[in-house]
């Protein structure tokens, strides 16, 4: 096992009282707001919106600034929330590179792009992420239900019967257990048309091949893997617990409908990855899985080729 300290890689330390104190600050953007001063310098326009003022969370949406037409109307887009990476410790929506992230997404593909401002671990432990999750699929849900008083760019612009839910890393984890949950709430007139996982994080007790072969791994080592699942998870329990290892629950899969997982062959989680496709396989969920044999964790974050890759397969699979 690596000896590596995780604290000093994240750059983290923990406080008494089990909170951390975050010591890498990333840049951030702001959101252009729905009429800047110079609108043509956009192709993308943002806001940010409250979700829930008591727990601090919060969306930034994202709205193409030239919409596509059909026959001299306006297209209806359709409507991706995204989940960030960040090991459930860090990161969020207004960080430059998940800013530009999102921009891209909702240009290219196009779509509205709802990034949640999820909580995080360990001041607020998983579910809590899941919650968030929710609360953001419910509050679209109410706007498109409310033609008249509901958010202009989800009533005018959003296809309610296509609505993806996108995670890259522990977010492409919330992502499947949002669409776990889902299935059995009332979404009316919203329809969750397909799951995008991007390099999700899970894991288990046992170890598989790939985390063993790279527990060294420059990016994503076993010991940082092992201490964000211990600040994240319930007090008490372990990474056999459902939140992540999906084979825990793996009868709930077979309603989650259409998934596509992309991974890359460098990643420790790999094999685990493959592994969940597989399940999600045998109990009948149509899965496109889109592996690459070059790559490690989060390389669509600093590789513009692989960024460009995995917003083609967005494109596609939405």
């Amino acid at each position: 096992m690596s000896k590596l300290d995780p604290y000093q890689h994240l750059r983290i330390s923990l406080n008494p009282d089990g909170s951390l104190t975050r010591h890498h600050k990333l840049p951030t953007s702001a959101a252009t707001g729905e009429s800047p001063q110079n609108p043509s310098a956009h192709a993308v326009l943002s806001k940010d919106v409250t979700l829930n003022a008591d727990k601090k969370t919060w969306m930034r949406i994202y709205l193409p600034a030239k919409l596509p037409s059909n026959d001299n109307s306006v297209a209806r887009l359709p409507i991706i929330f995204f989940f960030h990476g960040g090991g459930w410790i860090s990161t969020s929506v207004a960080d430059t590179a998940v800013h530009e992230s999102s921009n891209c997404i909702s240009a290219e593909v196009p779509a509205i792009v709802v990034s949640v401002e999820f909580r995080l671990a360990p001041e607020s432990r998983l579910p809590a992420q899941y919650d968030d999750a929710a609360d953001a699929v419910f509050w679209v849900r109410n706007q498109a239900a409310d033609q008249v008083a509901g958010d202009q760019w989800i009533t005018d612009y959003g296809d309610f019967s296509r609505c993806y839910l996108y995670g890259a890393s522990c977010g492409a984890n919330i992502a499947f257990n949002a669409a776990l949950r889902m299935q059995q709430a009332e979404l009316q007139p919203l329809k969750i048309a397909g799951t995008i996982l991007n390099q999700p994080f899970f894991g288990a007790n046992r170890r598989t091949g790939s985390e063993l072969n790279r527990a060294d791994d420059q990016y994503f080592p076993l010991p940082v893997q092992d201490l964000l699942w211990e600040l994240a998870l319930p007090v008490g329990t372990d990474r056999d617990h459902r939140y992540c290892n999906p084979f825990a629950a793996k009868e709930k899969v077979k309603n989650v409908g259409r998934c596509l997982v992309i991974g890359y062959g460098g990643d420790p989680l790999i094999d685990r990855q493959q592994d969940f496709v597989e399940m999600l396989t045998k109990q009948g969920v149509t899965v496109e899985a889109r592996f690459d044999d070059v790559g490690f964790h989060g390389i669509d974050m600093i590789d513009s080729k692989r960024t460009i890759a995995i917003l083609n397969f967005i494109k596609l699979f939405v």
